[in-house]
């Protein structure tokens, strides 16, 4: 038995996340599929992140076993002749059998964009969130730097969230504009339910004259998710890449 992984991207708009669910599309459904039609085996992969109906990756990481005598890097071109257009596998290769995806130290990107003009633009519908109005970057910029550093942050996840512990570390924070677009990127070595949302939008409100930039620590400080701003929507998030610190995903020889 061999573990393959999988590096893969993916428009999520017409997803409902990754996590098969009953009756609803998804990457890992059609992920699973694949394989089963390429080797025949009923296998079930494991992802990285299991991001949420809308979301987009370029680099989400997936891993499987098989005894598929297929060479670890061919399963990158085999698997995308099974898969839909809106799903392709950048990468593979494997790995030792007892690399996880999950229970690694990892630093996990994100970005998320806003478009920021006056009406919307239908070919970016699915891909960034409309903002009209005036937006105060530099404003967005200074809320964000408290944001830095380990923190408890469950002011800023889902209430439901089912962690063990809420505190992470972000390593970097950054508020960028091209042209009509605002962009969103952070780096941690984790994210909580909804958690770059919820950043997204409270910076959002920031930008807006809504919170004042140093409200954001008293958010940090208050524990607890009625004070932070909003959840943006899901469609302008997209997972970037995750690296993997430790180098337990070394390719096997």
């Amino acid at each position: 038995m061999r573990r393959i992984k999988l590096i893969v991207a993916y428009d999520g708009t017409e997803y409902s996340g990754w996590q098969i669910q009953p009756e609803a599309p998804t990457i890992e459904m059609y992920l699973d599929k694949a394989i089963r039609e390429l080797t025949g085996e009923n296998v079930h992969v494991t992802g990285a992140s299991r991001t949420d109906a809308g979301v987009h990756a370029y680099g989400n990481v997936a891993v499987f076993d098989t005894e598929s005598t297929i060479p670890g890097d061919r399963f990158t071109f085999a698997l995308n002749r099974f898969l839909p257009d809106s799903i392709v596998i950048q990468d593979s290769w494997e790995v030792s059998s007892d690399f996880h995806p999950r229970h690694c130290n990892t630093r996990k990107t994100y970005e998320y964009r806003i478009l920021n003009t006056a009406v919307p633009l239908p070919q970016k519908r699915n891909f960034t969130w409309h903002v009209a109005g005036s937006i105060d970057i530099e404003k967005m910029k200074e809320a964000a730097a408290y944001i830095v550093g380990e923190h408890d942050f469950k002011s800023f996840c889902c209430v439901r969230t089912q962690a063990e512990s809420t505190v992470r570390t972000i390593y970097s924070l950054e508020v960028l504009q091209e042209g009509s677009e605002i962009i969103i990127r952070i780096k941690g070595n984790g994210f909580l339910y909804n958690m770059v949302r919820i950043i997204t939008g409270t910076l959002i409100q920031v930008g807006k004259g809504r919170f004042k930039p140093e409200y954001v620590k008293q958010m940090l400080e208050a524990k607890d998710r009625t004070v932070a701003g909003q959840t943006a929507p899901p469609q302008g998030l997209t997972l970037v890449g995750i690296e993997y610190v430790d180098n337990d995903d070394a390719r096997v020889v």
